[in-house]
């Protein structure tokens, strides 16, 4: 619910803390921010655009190919990687998922520690109409990681990135000096077969350096581990699962290739989860 994180955000014009009453998040500056009928907030600064967020039609196919339970061996990676962190934060602290879509993975984490409570954030509005719902401990904001987050400095326990952008000084900002920043990023491998066979986006091999440059200055890795299992899917999880991500805006012709795959289509998954720890 929004008023459980509410003490860990901030206002994203003037930076004043912000409380809530009557469905309208407030500063003492008197700027106003309504709250949805949906139940998130959009925190975004008057200058933002959201023309590079997902559509309400991405957003729909992540949330059902995330409901077979396919990616449940990454929501758990997610979780395990916060571990310790949030655990020993005992109430101090929040969970931040930086482009955090439906709010799926934080939910899971929010399973495994009944005290915590989690701020998904997206560009997306129609991702966080989603995220809104997802936990009863999870409030659920607009905002652009590269504008900002509506985030209090050292209010999180944890920041989670997974496929999503890094803005290092961000995640710095809003983490507690003994806090975590879990980042997943996929390998090569990752959905190989479909992207070989319907010539989708592939991952850059040099994505793990541009990673290390962006979070060096400010982070120290602790751990990395890659993780990686074999998903049996119909070809409606195919299509599905094409359509969550930045391929569905570049592909075309795609349900007539996949019309044409045998039943089950096995795909690869393969990710890194990495932990970094903020430097002084």
């Amino acid at each position: 619910m929004l008023a459980d994180v509410t003490p860990y955000l901030r206002c994203p014009v003037c930076h004043a803390d912000l409380s809530l009453a009557d469905a309208v998040l407030g500063c003492m500056r008197g700027h106003r921010f309504d709250v949805a009928r949906q139940g998130y907030v959009s925190l975004l600064p008057g200058n933002a655009r959201t023309g590079t967020a997902d559509t309400a039609a991405m957003v729909s196919a992540r949330a059902e190919f995330l409901a077979s339970g396919e990616y449940a061996p990454l929501t758990r990676a997610v979780a395990e990687a916060v571990g310790d962190a949030v655990a020993d934060a005992d109430g101090a602290g929040c969970v931040v998922d930086a482009g955090g879509g439906t709010g799926h993975h934080l939910a899971g984490l929010l399973e495994r520690h009944p005290g915590t409570v989690g701020i998904a954030c997206d560009l997306s509005r129609y991702a966080v109409r989603r995220a809104a719902r997802a936990h009863p401990r999870m409030g659920a904001v607009v905002a652009d990681v590269w504008q900002g987050l509506p985030v209090r400095d050292g209010a999180a326990a944890a920041v989670l990135d997974v496929f999503a952008p890094r803005n290092a000084a961000e995640f710095h900002r809003v983490l507690r000096a003994d806090g975590v920043l879990v980042v997943v990023t996929p390998l090569p491998q990752h959905l190989g077969e479909i992207v070989r066979g319907l010539g989708l986006l592939t991952v850059d091999e040099d994505k793990p350096r541009r990673l290390r440059d962006a979070l060096d200055e400010r982070f120290a890795r602790e751990h990395s581990r890659d993780v990686r299992w074999t998903m049996r899917l119909s070809r409606r999880g195919v299509e599905v699962l094409v359509g969550m991500g930045p391929s569905a805006w570049h592909a075309t012709g795609v349900a007539a290739t996949v019309a044409a795959l045998p039943e089950p289509v096995e795909v690869s998954a393969a990710v890194t989860v990495s932990t970094y720890r903020p430097e002084p």
